[in-house]
């Protein structure tokens, strides 16, 4: 028996056309909150909006640092002992020379007086060995003119004994009697000669050497003296003697610091950088001092690379003329130039730097009405600029106010009240 085939309603067409439908619904929603989610009305009166130029770019860092003297000259105790006067206090102008304090040091004075008595030993020793020596010379003379008379008379009766001889008047015997006689003599004055030598030669070798001693217990005299004359600490140079920390009776250790004096000649500026700049930082970097509407050329004279809490100091001294007017201690503010002015696209400083790190910015579109996402490349920096390489031309227009409302959209719709 035939059975009917009944029609089925989901056929795989309808079910295609379903489910493409559907798909087209997600997509164009998903489109629609893309796109709005992608813009955002904001607030232009809020903003603040810069043009991109064309400019001279200078890089430099505003510096700030207090003005010291341009040397400053430690004053260290010498020698040590005990303060016995005070002839000077801390803010004072002093002359160079001046006595500040005087000490007192019992035993570098008995060494002193040792040391003289040393030498005053060493020069009789010497005085006497000299005179011992002219002695010696007079009394080997005398000893020498009388071995020469002797042997004038030795000679004499030899040659005379030996004619006798000669013609047999006298014995053999009595000749050589007188023969040994003269030779004795003879013998006799060459040691005496070379006794004589070598006496002198070891009294000129003392005299040498207590000459050598004498003149080195003379230099140690003329040392302790010399010692004993830093028991005055006097002032190195004229300036201010800004501290002296000891007081009558208080016990100084050689060696110990006991103040210091400015030398007002001249100052230089201590400064502290940022440690980011280290690198471009050296000797004879140049800056700006503005003080009273005039500007005072200036240079990086040392560097001291240490870095405390993020930053580093240097020594900024100027190039010719000091303002009159600065006093030490002061704080001031010092341009320092990093680099030579060049011509460059220039992009004003602004909060939006924090946000995007210099990558992107938003850029207002032609219409003026909206402001879009662009990427850029930026290089220099300094207080007022942005050096812009890259994503920007002449008269652009970009939002360099902070985008931390702003989110991560693409578009900004500017809203004006």
């Amino acid at each position: 028996m035939d059975r009917k085939i009944e029609k089925k309603y989901w056929t795989p067409g309808k079910i295609f056309l379903v489910a493409a439908g559907a798909i087209a619904l997600v997509l164009l929603g998903y489109s629609f909150l893309k796109a709005k989610k992608s813009t955002l009305n904001a607030d232009a009166d809020k903003m603040v909006i810069s043009e991109v130029t064309e400019g001279t770019f200078d890089e430099y860092i505003p510096v700030t640092g207090a003005v010291q003297p341009l040397k400053t000259i430690r004053l260290d105790a010498i020698v040590g002992g005990y303060v016995t006067e005070k002839l000077a206090e801390g803010g004072t102008m002093v002359r160079e020379g001046q006595t500040l304090l005087r000490l007192e040091n019992q035993q570098l004075k008995l060494n002193f007086l040792q040391s003289e008595t040393e030498a005053s030993r060493l020069v009789n020793d010497l005085q006497s060995t000299r005179q011992r020596l002219k002695v010696e010379r007079f009394e080997g003379r005398k000893l020498l003119s009388d071995l020469d008379f002797q042997i004038e008379q030795a000679k004499d009766w030899y040659d005379r004994n030996r004619k006798l001889f000669e013609d047999d008047v006298i014995p053999e015997q009595d000749f050589l009697r007188y023969k040994r006689d003269y030779e004795k003599l003879a013998s006799q004055r060459v040691i005496e000669l070379e006794s004589q030598k070598y006496q002198e030669e070891n009294a000129i070798l003392q005299i040498k050497q207590l000459e050598g001693t004498l003149e080195r217990t003379q230099k140690n005299v003329a040392l302790w003296r010399q010692t004993l004359e830093n028991l005055e600490v006097k002032a190195p140079v004229e300036g201010l003697l800004s501290s002296i920390e000891v007081e009558v009776g208080s016990n100084i250790n050689q060696g110990q610091n006991i103040g210091q004096i400015d030398d007002l000649k001249g100052f230089k500026v201590r400064a502290g950088i940022d440690e980011y700049y280290i690198t471009k930082v050296f000797t004879g970097l140049k800056g700006i001092f503005e003080f009273n509407g005039k500007e005072y050329p200036m240079h990086i004279q040392k560097v001291y690379p240490e870095v405390r809490s993020g930053r580093f100091e240097a020594d900024l001294a100027f190039a010719r003329d000091t303002p009159s007017e600065i006093k030490r201690g002061q704080t001031v503010s010092i341009r320092l130039e990093l680099g030579q002015p060049a011509k460059a696209l220039l992009l004003p400083v602004g909060g939006f730097f924090s946000s995007t790190g210099g990558a992107w910015v938003y850029a207002l579109d032609p219409n003026g009405q909206t402001a879009s996402k662009r990427t850029i490349l930026l290089g220099r920096k300094n207080p007022s600029f942005l050096e812009v390489l890259e994503g920007l031309q002449p008269g652009d227009r970009v939002i360099t106010s902070s985008y931390d409302s702003f989110g991560e959209v693409e578009k900004l719709v500017l809203k004006q009240k």
